[in-house]
């Protein structure tokens, strides 16, 4: 126990006035009306309104990178339509995960009538009008589809990425395109590196009268302490009514390593910020099992429950050692890959 206003070193220096403030904020982004924690449900599954889309998204997203890694691939499609069969309907994937397989194997499991049940989201790493394109229509014929519900640009990861991929004739005029040809149905970007650069493509895309319908980025108890995606980026997608889609709610596995946080706790941070969706990796059943359990427990958070675990990782969170996708070039697949960008 501590006073209002009375420092407490042991927390970082911070009084539990500055703890429950930090907990509002975190709670309700740039003032906010308090949003619907779930306007709906399948199965016991919370689902959330994707921004002004108006669709209907399960408020946790099947991660595709993991699902490309099991040795069997029948061990793939059986998490993904496991999930969907208990309420999951957000799929995540890219066109890079693991060189393709992971698109490969969503589009098998997504037959025998699974596509009619998914809003299915993937990215590319084109930058040029070329890449783009190709990479779409690779994306397509992977997954078996005829469109793509959500597309996003991957790994806006530098400051000339936005430039770049709003030059005329680049990849976003071929996406545009797409979308008008029915290939595409909303449009985002994903980037994991630096709350600055997605405010530098916000405001490149304001700048070219385009309006992105969801933006992807890390969304944790670390990240909320250290050059934070919350507190700079979050505040401007609820003002703009753009989807939210939170990732890396564990810092893929990093942020456990530090033995501060548990994984529900992790999660449910997530879940507790005005998200349209938490994307999460399973990589097994049984992982998957324990990932829709913690959505279905799910309840909003109380300003003191938030402020504990905000106080709880604090410390650790100081200088972005367990956020290397931030801090480290690990997580760049296209800076590994240059080639990928066209």
């Amino acid at each position: 126990m501590f006073d209002e206003d009375v420092k407490n070193p042991k927390d970082g220096g911070l009084s539990r006035r500055e703890f429950v403030g930090m907990a509002v904020a975190a709670t309700v982004a740039a003032g906010a009306e308090k949003l619907a924690w779930a306007v709906d449900s399948k199965l016991g599954m919370p689902y959330r309104t994707l921004g002004r889309t108006g669709e209907k998204v399960s408020m946790m997203g099947l991660g595709g990178f993991h699902i490309g890694n099991q040795k069997d691939e029948q061990e793939s499609i059986r998490i993904i339509r496991t999930a969907i069969d208990n309420g999951v309907n957000f799929l995540d994937n890219c066109w890079d995960y693991n060189g393709g397989e992971s698109e490969v194997r969503m589009g098998k499991a997504l037959g025998d009538g699974y596509r009619q049940r998914a809003f299915l989201m993937t990215k590319i790493d084109g930058r040029t009008r070329k890449a783009a394109t190709e990479q779409l229509e690779e994306s397509l014929r992977r997954l078996q589809t005829d469109h793509i519900d959500l597309l996003q640009f991957h790994e806006i990861i530098r400051m000339d990425d936005p430039e770049k991929v709003f030059a005329p004739g680049a990849g976003m005029e071929a996406i545009v395109e797409a979308r008008k040809a029915g290939k595409v149905r909303y449009i985002g970007f994903t980037g994991h590196k630096s709350p600055d650069i997605h405010l530098k493509m916000l405001a490149t895309a304001d700048a070219h009268h385009f309006q992105f319908d969801t933006v992807q980025m890390p969304l944790n108890v670390m990240d909320a302490h250290f050059n934070s995606f919350e507190k700079k980026v979050l505040p401007v997608l609820v003002q703009k009514q753009i989807g939210v889609l939170g990732m890396k709610p564990m810092g893929a596995g990093i942020i456990l390593q530090s033995k501060v946080v548990e994984p529900a706790e992790c999660l449910h941070y997530a879940m507790n910020l005005p998200t349209s969706v938490v994307i999460t990796g399973c990589d097994s059943l049984s992982i998957l099992e324990k990932s829709l359990q913690t959505a279905r427990d799910f309840r909003p958070l109380s300003a003191e429950q938030v402020a504990a675990l905000l106080n709880k990782t604090v410390e650790t969170a100081r200088n972005g050692q367990f956020e290397l996708y931030k801090t480290s070039t690990n997580f760049d697949g296209t800076g590994h890959n240059p080639q990928w960008l066209g």
